[in-house]
C-alpha cells in the first residue's frame, strides 16, 4: 500500500510522545510492507532528513519560518478558525502536498493529528481517502487547561469551543478516524455524531528496550521528565512538586527526585537538561512518576518505563487509555500521601516492582506489539483504497 503521510512536526529525532508514535508507527507500517512518503514542517533553514527516517520512508521535510504567536493570534480572530489551527497551517507544505499528489498515485493520506488537515490540498482535488489520526482530543485539554488559567481562562475556554466544532467537522469530513484509546473514541463520536468512522488502534511500542546503565542517585531515585512547552506537563510537575514531593520527603527522606527538562528547585531535587536519547531518562533501579492532571491519548512514557524495566507510580488521569490496572501494571495515586505511600512500597517490597514491569510488558505485547497494530491500520484501510473521496471533500472546515 502507498500512503502519503502528513505530519505536523517529523518524527525524528523521538523526543516527545507524539513524534514517538509516528516514529514507531511509521516503522511498524514499513516492517509490513508498506511504502510510505512522509512530508512535515521544520523550523529553520535546514530540512535534511535523518537517516533513521530515511529507512522508514521516503521524507519530504519542508523547511519553514514560525510566525509570531500575536500574529497568529489575530489570523485565528479574523478567520474564526482555532490558534492551534492557523499556527500549523504552512502554504509550502501544503504545496509540497499537492506536488507529491500529482506526481504520484497513493491508496490514501494518513493525517498525523487534526493541525495537519491545514496541509491537504482543497476541494478542487481529486484524492485518495484522507485518514485522520488524533492522538488525542484537542479540544478536551484546552478545556481542562480552562479550568485553571486564570486571566486566561475566557481565552482558553474560547479555543477549546473551536477546536470542538472544528474536530467534529473533521471527523465527519474525513473517510476514517484513528484514536490511540477508546475513551477518545467516544468522545470524538460525541462531538462529530460519526461513531461509524472511528477506530481505536493502540499505539505501537517495542516490549522491551534497555534502561540506560547508570543509576542514579537517590533511595530510591524517582525520575520526574517532560517538555516544558507542553502546558499538562508543566503543570502536573509544579502539583508534583508543590503537593506530593514533600509527603514523599517525609516518608523517604533518602529519596532523590530528577527531573529531566523541565524546571524545578526544591529540597532533594536534582535537575538535569532534557535528554538527547530517551534511555536517559529511565535508569535502572528508578522509579517514573507521572503526576499529570490533565490528560488525553496515551502517555507515551509509561509505554517506554515498561518497555526499559522501570516501575510507574501515575495519576489516574496519567494512566487513562492504557487499561491498565493498580497493582498489576502501575501504582496510582491522587494526592500527595497517595505518591509517598506508593514509593514508599516500591522501597520496600522486594519483589513489586518486579510483578508490574512484567504485568507492563504484558500489557505491551497484548495489546502494542507493532505487527500486531499495523495489521489492524491494514484491515482499517483496505476498505477505503476502493474508492476515492468525493471531489468536493473540504479538509478546511469553517470553525
Amino acid at each position: 500500500m502507498k500512503i502519503l503521510w502528513i505530519a505536523t512536526k517529523a518524527p525524528w529525532p523521538p523526543v516527545d510522545g507524539g513524534r514517538r508514535v509516528c516514529f514507531d508507527t511509521l516503522n511498524a507500517l514499513a516492517s509490513a510492507g508498506h511504502e510510505v512518503d512522509l512530508v512535515a514542517p521544520v523550523a529553520g533553514s535546514s530540512s535534511a532528513p535523518a537517516a533513521e527516517l530515511r529507512e522508514l520512508c521516503r521524507p519530504h521535510l519542508v523547511a519553514i519560518r514560525p510566525t509570531p504567536t500575536i500574529v497568529d493570534g489575530c489570523r485565528a480572530q479574523l478567520t474564526g478558525k482555532p490558534v492551534t489551527i492557523v499556527r500549523h497551517s504552512h502554504g509550502r507544505v501544503r504545496r509540497r502536498v499537492a506536488r507529491l499528489l500529482a506526481g504520484g498515485r497513493f491508496d490514501l493520506i494518513q493525517v498525523e493529528q487534526v493541525q495537519a488537515l491545514s496541509s491537504v490540498p482543497g476541494p478542487a482535488a481529486r484524492l485518495p481517502p484522507v485518514v485522520l489520526r488524533a492522538q488525542n482530543v484537542e479540544s478536551d485539554l484546552w478545556s481542562q487547561a480552562a479550568r485553571d488559567g486564570g486571566w486566561r481562562r475566557s481565552v482558553l475556554a474560547l479555543e477549546a469551543r473551536r477546536l470542538a466544532r472544528w474536530e467534529g467537522l473533521a471527523v465527519r469530513r474525513s473517510a476514517a478516524t484513528l484514536t490511540l484509546t477508546v475513551q477518545d473514541a467516544a468522545r470524538l463520536a460525541d462531538l462529530s455524531g460519526a461513531a461509524d468512522k472511528i477506530s481505536a488502534v493502540p499505539a505501537p511500542f517495542a516490549t522491551e528496550l534497555e534502561a540506560a546503565a547508570e543509576r542514579l542517585p537517590g533511595e530510591p531515585p524517582i525520575v520526574l521528565f517532560g517538555s516544558a512547552g507542553w502546558h499538562p506537563n508543566a503543570r502536573g510537575a509544579d502539583w508534583f512538586l508543590q503537593r506530593a514531593w514533600p509527603r514523599v520527603r517525609e516518608a523517604l527522606p533518602g529519596a532523590a527526585l530528577h527531573v529531566f527538562g523541565l524546571s524545578a528547585s526544591a529540597p532533594g531535587v536534582v535537575s538535569h537538561q532534557a535528554p538527547t536519547e530517551s534511555r536517559a531518562a529511565y535508569p535502572r533501579g528508578a522509579i517514573l512518576a507521572v503526576p499529570l492532571q490533565i490528560a488525553s491519548g496515551v502517555r507515551i512514557k509509561i509505554l517506554e518505563a515498561w518497555a526499559r524495566g522501570v516501575p510507574v507510580v501515575a495519576t489516574p488521569a496519567a494512566a487513562q487509555g492504557l487499561g491498565a490496572e493498580d497493582g498489576q501494571h502501575l501504582l496510582l495515586a491522587d494526592d500527595g500521601e497517595g505518591f509517598a505511600r506508593a514509593f514508599a512500597r516500591l522501597d520496600g517490597e522486594d519483589d513489586l516492582a518486579a510483578r508490574l514491569i512484567a504485568g507492563g510488558r504484558r500489557r505491551l505485547r497484548e495489546h502494542h506489539e507493532p505487527s500486531r497494530v499495523a495489521r489492524r491500520l491494514a484491515e482499517i484501510y483496505a476498505p477505503l483504497t476502493r474508492s476515492f473521496l468525493a471531489p468536493d471533500f473540504d479538509p478546511h472546515p469553517e470553525a
